[in-house]
């Protein structure tokens, strides 16, 4: 790792990373596309060294209160935030200042937080979204290799729903001949219906490759799915969306069974839940 200064840290859409780059492996990972414009190794890890500062500025500035997104491209949960706890300071300032929180992770590390997670969200809301896209465990140890498993993944989410927070799952990507099949979403979807998920987000069973993270998939697929990437290229070329085959028979599935449980699945209607600023405290005094 390595320390970085930053003049800004919220976007736009309030949206923040605390770190740049990410040692959880996956070998599909988006974040490593060349139009990110990032510097350095992918694993040597940026830490945004002021990013506390700059971030207790600008809620302390901000005439509206407003959801805090964390983690959209790099994980706030990395085994380096154990030494640094800046996920958790920035949690401490959400709380501090009345902000809601979503964050997403793919890692059980997010427990130690539990407490502050508990207090954002009797004050505003807190929503924690998880990543699953592998039922099978031996495959989720390929595809995301130094991160905790979905089995942990999913006892998180119990956990979570137990402490009364709200959860998303992300059920992306859905890699073609390799996870794309009925038996990994059978059990990622009952998974999600035990932990009482509030919302799925999936846009359809595939990837996405771009320049970058095209050239590290392909050379996990070689390591691992011998002349797999010889299917892929074959079939996809250069193509940007890889669509499994067998994407409208798993979607048709997935919504079936999502209007079943009753969850939440259009995902630009979860996208307004995430987004929506909830003060709660506020609402239960006005009701004395």
């Amino acid at each position: 790792m390595h320390y970085i200064q930053c003049k800004t840290i919220l976007s736009a859409n309030q949206g923040m990373n605390l770190y740049r780059g990410c040692s959880h492996g996956c070998i599909y990972c988006d974040s490593r596309c060349e139009c990110y414009q990032m510097d350095h190794s992918f694993e040597d890890i940026a830490v945004k060294e002021n990013a506390l500062e700059v971030l207790e500025l600008a809620l302390m500035k901000k005439k509206k209160k407003t959801m805090i997104g964390m983690g959209a491209m790099s994980d706030p949960y990395m085994p380096l935030e154990n030494q640094l706890f800046y996920t958790r300071k920035a949690l401490q300032l959400a709380l501090k200042y009345q902000y809601g929180i979503t964050l997403i992770t793919k890692s059980n590390l997010v427990l130690r937080d539990l407490d502050l997670l508990k207090q954002i969200n009797q004050q505003t809301k807190c929503v924690i979204q998880m990543t699953l896209t592998t039922y099978d465990e031996n495959l989720c140890k390929i595809l995301e290799p130094h991160v905790c498993s979905t089995n942990e993944r999913f006892e998180t989410l119990k956990i979570l729903h137990q402490a009364e927070i709200e959860t998303v799952v992300w059920l992306t990507p859905i890699l073609p001949f390799i996870n794309d099949n009925l038996e990994n979403l059978k059990g990622i979807l009952d998974y999600c219906r035990q932990a009482h998920v509030k919302g799925i987000i999936c846009f359809d069973m595939g990837v996405t490759l771009r320049k970058g993270n095209r050239e590290y998939f392909y050379q996990q697929l070689d390591r691992y799915f011998p002349k797999m990437k010889e299917k892929y290229m074959k079939t996809y070329g250069e193509a940007y969306i890889l669509s499994s085959p067998h994407n409208q028979e798993l979607m048709d599935y997935f919504i079936k069974y999502c209007k079943k449980y009753h969850i939440m699945y259009d995902h630009q209607q979860i996208f307004a839940y995430l987004k929506h600023y909830e003060q709660k405290q506020f609402q239960q005094l006005q009701l004395f």
